[in-house]
């Protein structure tokens, strides 16, 4: 049978096949219970006006813009099975019988965690979008799930004062942990949050731990921006057309100082190493985010235009958020990686007056992740009153409601 007069069901038993062989490629066992749940819910129902094949390709569903923004979104298979298994991993015990709070609403993913909770769990679904709400509401009725709790509220703030959740997972991109989401947990209970940090988001799973949050998983994830009370504009600076420096923690950089780094010869470094495909490069780039903002480098994220990389001005390692750093007039950043046979390499590519150096200097710290055994960074979101005395070891995040400590342990 032809993709085009394969049936929804078949669409959706092999959409779900293909996510299960991309799990065991990245190291990752889908678990039973998520499976049956994406084998059961019919995705077509939750993106009206699209194709079957359309619904059922492993691609976010864009549902709402405003001119060229996309505000409102189904998210993409892949990400929505790897955050609903780090939800059922940080919950001992599972998914069954759970009290949960979806925030950013759209029905595909409630519906699942339906299927997930079972007849003795219930799910609430918030979104600020009142056009968001009544389509999920629809398309949640459509696909026989009426008994899901639609509201259309600002999360920033308790959704129902006094009600606590086993678990509270937000599909819209954050930039901070507002006071509500832990206040509204459950001890013991679980926050599975897109959540940006030094401009790169990471899907963390946290549990509670009294008034704070410590990382339990993280996933490379990207989402719409939250919006509300809760939203961060991101700011960029463009280099050249095509090339910019997203600024997400504060920092302040001369648009004038950085115009012509790009025009300066590029020096390339390689930091000789052999790793494998599953080498989860994402933990290396929060790293670097780390190491450099302690040496007093000003740490930026590099992002580009296909054309600008295809006409070789930059070489990032990943054209939607490199790694990079400002110093003493030089700017260097992870560069695209070297292969030999299925084997790779790690590599900085640097502009400016000493060049080599700068590009050395960020190799030495890729060097020191490997030599570490390429270790994982642990998440921990404590209260903004926290003294500094009362924080873990690491590196301080200070976000409006929160602060937010980044380190790492051995894999």
């Amino acid at each position: 049978m032809s993709v085009d007069t394969m049936s929804s069901h078949g669409l959706r038993d092999a959409m779900v096949d293909q996510l299960v062989a991309d799990h065991a490629a990245k190291g990752l066992i889908m678990r039973p219970e998520v499976e049956a749940a994406l084998r059961t819910v019919p995705r077509d129902l939750f993106t009206p006006g699209v194709s079957s094949q359309e619904a059922y390709r492993d691609a976010p569903v864009v549902t709402k813009r405003h001119g060229d923004e996309t505000v409102s979104s189904v998210s993409a298979p892949w990400l929505i099975a790897e955050m609903l298994g780090q939800a059922a991993d940080a919950l001992d015990g599972g998914m069954r019988g759970r009290q949960v709070l979806e925030i950013g609403s759209g029905g595909y993913n409630a519906s699942l965690l339906r299927e997930l909770v079972g007849p003795s769990g219930a799910v609430t679904t918030v979104d600020i979008d009142p056009d968001v709400t009544d389509r999920a509401v629809k398309c949640l009725a459509a696909a026989g799930y009426d008994d899901v709790t639609v509201v259309c509220a600002d999360a920033e703030q308790p959704i129902d004062p006094g009600r606590r959740y086993d678990l509270i997972i937000v599909t819209a991109g954050a930039w901070d942990v507002p006071l509500a989401w832990t206040s509204q947990l459950t001890e013991d209970g679980v926050l599975v949050v897109p959540l940006r940090t030094f401009g790169m988001t990471r899907s963390w799973a946290l549990r509670r731990v009294g008034d704070r949050l410590v990382s339990h998983s993280q996933r490379l994830c990207g989402f719409v921006a939250m919006q509300g009370a809760g939203a961060h504009e991101m700011r960029y600076i463009d280099i050249v057309d095509g090339v910019h420096l997203r600024l997400d923690e504060g920092q302040q950089v001369d648009p004038v100082a950085v115009s012509g780094l790009l025009s300066q010869p590029r020096e390339q470094t390689w930091a000789g190493v052999s790793l494998s495909p599953r080498t989860v490069l994402a933990d290396l780039d929060l790293w670097l985010a780390v190491r450099l903002t302690a040496e007093a480098d000003q740490f930026v994220v590099l992002s580009a235009q296909q054309e600008a990389v295809d006409a070789d001005i930059v070489a990032p390692a990943w054209r939607f958020g490199t790694p990079a750093a400002l110093h003493a007039g030089m700017f260097s950043y992870r560069s695209a990686l070297r292969w030999t046979d299925d084997m790779f390499d790690l590599g900085a590519c640097a502009h400016g007056p000493h060049a080599t150096a700068a590009a050395g200097r960020l190799v030495e710290h890729m060097r020191a992740w490997v030599d570490a055994g390429q270790p994982s960074p642990v998440l921990h979101v404590l209260p903004a009153r926290t003294p500094d005395g009362d924080l873990p070891a690491g590196t301080v995040l200070d976000k409006r409601h929160s602060r937010i400590v980044l380190t790492f342990t051995s894999a």
